[in-house]
């Protein structure tokens, strides 16, 4: 039986350690990982290998040679282009014929049993038997459900939070039998878990998990490789490597010279022919390369330091990693997960910042402070994008020099000569920024159309326009005024979709931008009718008709945004008498706190009152959303807003679909049920609402939160445009606001929000499925779990903070708290208990 070792990948997260060597050549104590791999194949008697190479393949061809060190015959199958995970090994099919083969990562670290694997895949007949691992963080692994006999019910590839509904990923060995490599196509690139697999498991084909016990980490990121490491120093992955023990978890290989005066607490280990002096000081997790000259004084703690590097008289490394035949001087400092790549000079008292990278064949002077990553940078988090876009303190997290670069990110993801449209909410900071994102686009060969200050549903607007490819808003964060949110919107103006997120985040990682030449410098304009534009298409597509003839009187608070730049254009138009507060731009107070914005409704509520007007709305600063005031001057929840403008609407339209997100109250169903209007359930997720209010008979959209999408103009959230379609609607319909809430029935839901380390959240939504077990589920978004009587509860983990969300409503109050008691009870005991 044969091995096949995929060895083609390149490892951009590993950049700079894989600027110049493939990833399976990186070491782990002095060993490429792939050469850990073949060594495990070795002792479950796999001899004949083959190795599947594409980037630097000629590198791994001349370290490992035909295998016969390791006592194995290695043959290599080279791609020309990369052929993804399955394609590369269809490309090497013709020395796979005869018999059943294991597919292994040679980029993982891992001592998986793969002799009682193969037990496992004869005993239960399988086509392909696929190794599953319980991990903490699934979000970057596919996700793979078995039942009880270990046969595949669901794959999913690179799940966010919101679907994530178990711990057990793909680890990427496989074992097959020969006939599944006609399922796929010669020279096209192709994946097992997101091609292959669900194509079979589709036609009811034999796939098999098998849950290993042993160890596995996918060497993905300087995080993990520093892990694996440690967990190796620590013995908690069985791996060969030659060295004897010095004292206590102390390893030093054949020819180390260790200076007796000098100080060592392990684990840790020192390579061949390596040089420690009296008076330096190793401490845990240090691994030092073969003929490493470590001087006296320097200080070294959870390093890793390559072949050849020499580090000087009192150098200070800690958490980071140096490359091969570096030079780090006297006195210079190196901090927590910084990266030196291969062949560089870090002269005497630099200092290296913490995250920063440093790509080979670099020189850093002396004294030189570095804080930025050379030549290129990168902001090192857990995700770049939050629910707003991205987010941080103005000047602290979200900088002019951060602006920069994702606005240079942004541009990289486009063509040359594309355009985009930029604008702004009041703030003097949104200012500030936005002409560092402008000079950024314009480097990068992109045409800028500046709205300046705008309504955010005018810059979307702008945006959807022909030959337009994107925009990009700043406004304040809401609530925050120290905070300012970047929105990235695509050529139809809605929020950049996960895929188009993560595309951007990873040329933002790998410090990748493209620059115009100096001929290539693109224009900056500021169109003179934006505004204009906005209204007169936004009052063509709303039906108006009636207004007029009820004499209507409505209160409209603008919030000191820009809603006020927006509405004399609509309402001089619109025929309606209209008395409006806040409105004019406030940049001093761009935002508002809980407390001024409830004080403010308060003020709202009243002037409806007195005025005897039909309602009243407020917007929020950037035109965006709407909170509702009925006749009698009470205000309207935003719950109870979906409602009474769906009802609106639905009553009106009398068919079509709307387009609700999952936390939503299953009251809307009813209301839907009685107009003959059909419900169309999505996740939480701002992309995923917009891209169903696109279907072509989608008449209304809602988030619950005071945003509302309008179809008949345009599939994103527009405050301006439902505050039209609603006088449209209240002046046909001839009944109030307070009628129709009084109509609608009252919904029984409840909301918590339980802690959740983000390391346990896999285990917890394990945990949810398992004791959901008999129940329906259904899994748009998190798990939702549906009694027998239609009750239900959703579990849904948060994608930017530590906590997971719980929704229960039932037919009574009590019914919705019992249930949310007990699925609190489940997530707090599987947080806890991991």
């Amino acid at each position: 039986m044969k091995a096949v070792v995929m060895a083609g990948g390149e490892g951009t997260r590993l950049r700079p350690m894989t600027a110049n060597q493939p990833k399976p050549l990186l070491p782990i104590i002095n060993r490429p990982i792939m050469e850990h791999v073949l060594r495990l194949l070795k002792r479950h008697g796999f001899t004949e290998t083959v190795v599947t190479v594409q980037f630097l393949a000629a590198l791994i061809r001349n370290y490992f040679g035909d295998g016969d060190e390791l006592g194995m015959t290695l043959h290599y199958a080279t791609e020309e282009v990369p052929l993804g995970t399955a394609g590369s090994v269809k490309n090497a099919a013709d020395k796979l014929r005869d018999d059943r083969f294991l597919v292994i990562s040679g980029d993982a670290l891992t001592d998986i049993d793969l002799t009682d694997m193969l037990r496992f895949h004869r005993e239960n007949r399988a086509l392909v038997t696929i190794g599953l691992k319980r991990v903490p963080n699934p979000l970057e692994f596919g996700i793979i459900i078995v039942d009880e006999s270990g046969r595949i019910q669901r794959f999913l590839e690179k799940p966010t939070w919101g679907q994530v509904f178990s711990d057990t990923v793909n680890t990427g060995i496989y074992i097959m039998e020969p006939s599944v490599l006609d399922e796929i196509a010669p020279g096209q690139s192709v994946d097992w878990s997101s091609d292959i697999f669900p194509e079979m498991l589709e036609r009811g084909c034999r796939l098999f998990g098998y849950v290993a016990e042993g160890y596995w980490e996918d060497v993905g990121t300087h995080e993990s490789y520093l892990k694996a490491q440690a967990d190796v120093l620590e013995g908690k992955v069985k791996v060969d490597f030659d060295a004897f023990e010095l004292a206590p978890g102390v390893w030093a290989a054949e020819g180390a010279s260790v200076d007796p005066e000098a100080v060592l607490k392990g684990p840790l280990y020192i390579g061949d022919y390596a040089k420690v002096e009296a008076g330096a000081e190793l401490r845990e997790y240090t691994v030092l390369g073969s003929n490493a000259v470590v001087k006296e004084g320097a200080f070294l703690h959870r390093a890793v330091v390559s072949d050849n590097v020499y580090v000087g008289p009192a150098a200070h490394l800690r958490g980071c990693v140096i490359g091969k035949n570096t030079d780090v001087m006297t006195g210079a400092r190196i901090e927590e997960n910084a990266v030196v790549g291969d062949e560089c000079v870090i002269e005497a008292e630099a200092y290296v910042s913490s995250g920063v990278k440093i790509y080979p064949f670099k020189t850093i002077e002396a004294g030189t402070v570095v804080n930025t990553s050379v030549i290129w940078e990168s902001r090192g988090q857990r995700s770049l994008f939050g629910p707003r876009g991205v987010s941080g303190l103005v000047n602290v997290e979200i900088t002019p020099e951060l602006c920069v670069r994702l606005a240079s990110a942004y541009a990289t993801t486009l063509r040359k000569g594309d355009t985009v449209v930029t604008s702004r909410d009041a703030s003097r900071a949104a200012r500030a920024l936005k002409r560092a994102v402008i000079s950024a686009l314009n480097s990068s060969a992109i045409n800028v159309v500046d709205l300046e200050a705008a309504a955010l549903p005018v810059a979307r607007f702008n945006t959807s326009r022909e030959n337009v490819r994107g925009g990009i808003a700043l406004r304040t964060t809401s609530g925050d005024p120290q905070s300012v949110d970047i929105v990235f919107m695509d050529e139809t103006g809605a929020d950049l979709s996960q895929a188009a997120q993560r595309k951007l985040e990873r040329v933002f990682s790998r410090q990748e931008y493209r620059r115009a030449f100096p001929g290539e410098i693109a224009e900056l304009t500021f169109p003179a009718r934006a505004v204009d534009t906005y209204a007169r298409e936004l009052l063509a597509c709303i039906d108006m008709s009636g207004v007029k003839d009820t004499e209507m009187k409505v209160v409209v608070d603008c919030a000191g945004g820009t809603s006020s730049l927006v509405l004399p254009s609509l309402l001089g138009r619109a025929g309606v008498d209209v008395l409006t507060v806040n409105n004019r731009l406030d940049d001093a107070s761009p935002t508002e706190t809980l407390a001024e914005r409830r004080r403010d409704l308060q003020r709202l509520a009243e002037l409806v009152a007195s005025a005897r007007a039909a309602f009243g709305v407020r917007f929020d600063p950037v035109g965006e959303r709407v909170s509702l005031v009925d006749e009698m001057g009470q205000l309207i929840s935003e719950e109870r807003a979906l409602l009474v403008v769906l009802d609106l609407v639905a009553a009106e339209r009398r068919g079509g679909r709307v387009a609700l997100p999952v936390t939503t109250t299953r009251v809307a169903e009813m209301v839907c049920r009685f107009h003959g209007v059909q419900v169309d359930w999505t996740a939480t997720s701002l992309d995923t609402l917009t891209r169903a209010a696109r279907h072509p008979d989608t008449i209304f959209a809602g988030d619950g939160r005071g945003g509302f999408i309008v179809p008949e103009f345009a599939p994103t959230v527009d405050g301006l445009a439902v505050f039209l379609r609603l006088l449209g609607l209240v002046a046909r319909t001839r009944l109030s606001l307070s009628q129709i809430d009084a109509r609608i029935p009252e919904a029984k839901l409840l909301k918590r929000t339980v802690p959740t380390p983000w390391a346990h959240k896999g285990a917890v939504m394990r945990s949810v499925v398992e004791a959901a077990e008999g129940h329906r589920l259904d899994t748009t978004d998190g798990v939702r779990v549906v009694e027998d009587d239609g009750s239900w509860a959703l579990v849904l983990p948060d994608p930017a903070e530590a906590v997971t969300h719980l929704w229960a409503e039932g037919h009574d109050m009590d019914t919705a708290q019992a249930l949310l008691e007990r699925w609190a009870h489940v997530v707090e005991q599987a947080a806890g208990a991991h």
